[in-house]
């Protein structure tokens, strides 16, 4: 069979997205929008895209850069870029750390903090391994268990649920749209491969992209308008595994086993990139002589993977969601500005599509909540502080 580089695109992007975000995120999106969040789930689309296509110009200009904190450095100077890669860093350590906590939750609720702490050690361990592996299987796994719990939600009559939680509502869609906007954020795995992986044309990229984030839109919309009608807006807010406590209050309680097999294949897939993501900064930050000249491949793993325990330790899954969702929007916010400064013959698309997704993600990052905007920002901050102290030292 003939894989197009439009569908492997689409296919790698889904094996990278569908993770923390679509298992944990409705939860504290319903908490602050209540039934409005759907809409919020279009924002975070129409945000995603926008840095989709900045972080795509801006590998064809620099194919060999490292990543976001490398692209930031070319075109806005060492300062930006250090405090992008403090976003990202502490945007990864989160995502990572609610992955971990949502396979916990899935596939051993009787002991979350063990089954988190074994599935981040073995992905980092194992993850350039698996790296290759993470394709159609994969993918299609994952969509298949999605639409199962879509559609047992959909042919089963709903309880009375409750009325909406207090408090929430439609001036909650920004921040409901920020915690979700890490549904859609597995784009780099195709926009911005690392060295020696597969690197897609921008004619491909011009279609495959907005179908990638189309696919997850859609399947984001089925999968939380099944889990509203099934368990309402309160219910929804205060779960811990939202897909798990739809598919038991549809009767589906023989499927939770199919439902934590896709869960833990997502949450492996997805820890991947967002293990490899991090490892990729560090080792932009070592090139440039703002983290000491560590030898080998293994100490920059064991620093992305102590980061994330430390997240994983120290936060709540649905506060660790959202500090990676701040964080991330905060680092394609300076990913953004970078790519608005590109020479025209360095682009596929407008700039208007940059000046767009700046904007978006300043929004989503300040809409985040307080706790997890604070823990973002003054992370972010030490981070950079400590990143310019390093390149200030004379190397001995």
């Amino acid at each position: 069979m003939t894989v197009t580089p439009r569908a492997g695109a689409v296919v790698l992007g889904l094996g990278a997205t569908l993770g923390a975000g679509i298992l944990l995120g409705f939860a504290p999106a319903a908490a602050l929008a209540g039934p409005w969040f759907p809409l919020a789930s279009a924002l975070a689309a129409l945000a995603a895209l926008c840095c989709a296509y900045s972080t795509a110009d801006q590998h064809r200009a620099y194919p060999d850069a490292s990543g976001g904190y490398a692209y930031i450095r070319n075109q806005l100077g060492p300062w930006p870029a250090r405090l992008g890669a403090g976003a990202h860093l502490i945007g990864r350590a989160g995502l990572a750390a609610a992955i971990a906590g949502a396979f916990g939750s899935y596939a051993l609720p009787e002991d979350r903090v063990l089954g988190g702490v074994v599935l981040l050690a073995a992905t980092a361990l194992a993850g350039r391994h698996l790296r290759g592996l993470v394709g159609w299987a994969s993918a299609l796994l994952v969509l298949g268990v999605l639409a199962m719990v879509a559609l047992v939600c959909f042919s089963v009559a709903p309880p009375v649920n409750p009325t909406p939680v207090d408090g929430s509502g439609f001036d909650g869609v920004m921040g409901a749209a920020g915690v979700l906007f890490v549904v859609f954020t597995g784009f780099e795995r195709v926009t911005a491969p690392a060295r020696g992986d597969r690197v897609f044309p921008a004619r491909a990229l011009r279609v495959a992209l907005p179908v990638l984030i189309g696919v997850v839109l859609l399947v984001a919309s089925a999968v939380g308008a099944a889990l509203l009608r099934q368990l309402g807006a309160a219910r929804l807010a205060l779960s811990p595994a939202p897909l798990r406590d739809a598919l038991i209050a549809a009767d589906g309680r023989a499927l939770v086993p199919v439902l934590a097999l896709g869960v833990t294949v997502a949450s492996a897939s997805a820890l991947v990139f967002v293990l490899a993501g991090a490892r990729r900064t560090l080792a932009g930050l070592v090139e440039t002589g703002d983290l000491p000249a560590l030898r080998g491949r293994w100490p920059l793993d064991v620093i992305a993977l102590a980061l994330s325990l430390g997240a994983f330790l120290l936060l709540t899954p649905t506060t660790a969601l959202a500090v990676g969702a701040c964080g991330t929007a905060f680092y394609y916010g300076f990913t953004n500005a970078s790519a608005r400064v590109l020479l025209q013959e360095d682009r596929t698309w407008p700039m208007r599509t940059a000046c767009l997704g700046l904007g978006l993600c300043v929004l989503l990052a300040m809409n985040a909540p307080a706790d997890a905007l604070v823990v973002t920002g003054v992370g972010t901050l030490v981070a950079a502080g400590l990143l310019g102290v390093r390149a200030r030292q004379p190397v001995g």
